[in-house]
């Protein structure tokens, strides 16, 4: 490897304008009040397109090593998968105590 890549202001300020669009659009969906999982669909991928941004530029692994990428990637799967295994626990699990 040559170095550190040093990201220029144009690129950065880019990326600040496209979040800052995106916190809009994020905005504007509340707003909208769409029905009830396509309000939760549509901030989870307006908020995972902001992810993105902020790992790709920000944290640099646009520029840097794929195996970093891979390795943000996989904690990412792994994230999930403990998040999807823990509410398999708790949306089958039954009450101990019947509700009223």
């Amino acid at each position: 490897m040559s170095g550190h890549h040093i990201s220029s202001d144009k690129i950065l300020l880019s990326v600040a304008g496209a979040l800052f669009i995106l916190t809009i659009v994020t905005v504007g969906v509340h707003y909208l009040a769409l029905p009830h999982p396509w309000s939760i669909i549509v901030a989870m991928i307006v908020a995972v397109m902001k992810a993105s941004l902020v790992a790709l530029f920000f944290m640099n692994l646009y520029w840097d090593a794929k195996f970093n990428s891979m390795l943000f990637i996989a904690s990412i799967l792994f994230l999930g998968l403990l998040v999807g295994l823990s509410m398999l626990d708790t949306l089958f699990r039954t009450n101990p105590i019947p509700g009223f």
